[in-house]
C-alpha cells in the first residue's frame, strides 16, 4: 500500500526532523512511503484571509499531487481539517474537481488516526522515557475528532508518564494569523496554557500541531523556561525526541 506523505510547509520549512520521523513510523508500520516534491501549502491562510482564488488553486494541486496513493498522511491537526473539511467548500461549483476530491476525501488522514485505526500498530520502536501532558491542538480535537488516538499511542510507550493538564483542550492563542492580528490576546492565552504545562509537572508538552508547538515553546523560552521540551507526538513515537 502507496501512502502520500503530506509533509506541511511549516514542517517543511521550521521543523524538517518532525517529517523525519513520521516518514519513519509510516514506514515500520509497513507502508510505502512517496513525498511528493512540488508539494506546498494545504492553503489554510489564504482561506483564512478570505483568498478563495488561492486557496481554490491550492486544493486543486493537492489533488493532483495526491490523488493517485492510497492513503494520505497529514501530520497536523489543522492541515488536515483544511483538507477533510473546507476543500469541499472550495471545489463545490466544479463538479469533475470536487468528485475528485469526494474520492480522495475517505483516504485522508490525521497521522495518529492512520497510525490507530488504519495501521493498528500494537507495538512503538521507542525507548522515549519521561513525565508528558498533551496538548489538544484546536483543529485537531474540532475538526477531526483527535482525542484518544494519541493517548492510546503513548500509552505503548512503556517509560511514559502520562499526567493531563488543567483544560488541555483549551487553546494555545495561536491560530494563524490570528496570533498576528491579536497578538496581546494571543499572549494572553498562550500564557495560560504554559502556566497549566508548568502546573502539570512534566518535562515535555505533546502535541499533533507544528503551530501550536511553535507558538508554546516560543512562549516558554521569552519567559525564561528553558527546560520544559515541547515536542511533536511523531518525535516521541518514533524514539527522535
Amino acid at each position: 500500500m502507496r501512502v502520500g506523505l503530506f509533509v506541511t510547509c511549516l514542517v517543511d520549512l521550521m521543523r524538517p526532523e518532525i517529517g523525519f520521523s513520521v516518514l519513519k513510523l509510516l514506514e515500520k508500520a509497513g507502508y510505502e512511503v512517496m513525498v511528493p516534491e512540488a508539494q506546498t501549502c494545504c492553503g489554510q491562510p489564504a482561506y483564512n484571509s478570505g483568498e478563495r482564488a488561492a486557496s481554490r488553486d491550492l486544493a486543486e494541486k493537492f489533488l493532483r499531487e495526491f490523488e493517485m496513493f492510497d492513503y494520505v498522511v497529514v501530520p497536523s491537526g489543522s492541515c488536515g481539517g483544511m483538507i477533510l473539511h473546507h476543500y469541499g467548500d472550495l471545489l463545490r461549483n466544479d463538479p469533475e474537481l470536487n468528485g475528485r476530491y469526494e474520492r480522495l476525501r475517505p483516504r485522508v488522514y490525521e497521522l495518529t488516526d492512520f497510525l490507530v485505526n488504519v495501521a493498528r500498530i500494537d507495538t512503538l520502536d521507542s525507548n522515549f522515557s519521561g513525565r508528558i501532558t498533551y496538548h489538544d491542538s484546536c483543529s485537531g480535537l474540532r475538526e477531526l475528532g483527535i482525542k484518544q488516538q494519541p493517548r492510546a499511542l503513548l500509552g505503548k510507550l512503556p517509560g511514559v508518564q502520562l499526567t493531563e493538564m488543567k483544560d488541555c483542550e483549551a487553546c494555545c492563542g495561536f491560530g494563524g494569523t490570528f496570533a498576528l492580528k491579536y497578538g496581546d490576546i494571543s499572549t494572553a492565552i498562550v500564557d495560560e496554557k504554559c502556566a497549566n504545562i508548568a502546573a502539570s509537572g512534566a518535562e515535555a508538552v505533546v502535541l499533533g500541531d507544528l503551530g501550536c508547538i511553535l507558538n508554546i515553546e516560543g512562549r516558554l523560552r521569552r519567559t525564561g523556561d528553558t527546560r520544559t521540551r515541547v515536542l511533536h507526538i511523531a518525535q516521541v513515537l518514533a524514539g527522535d525526541a
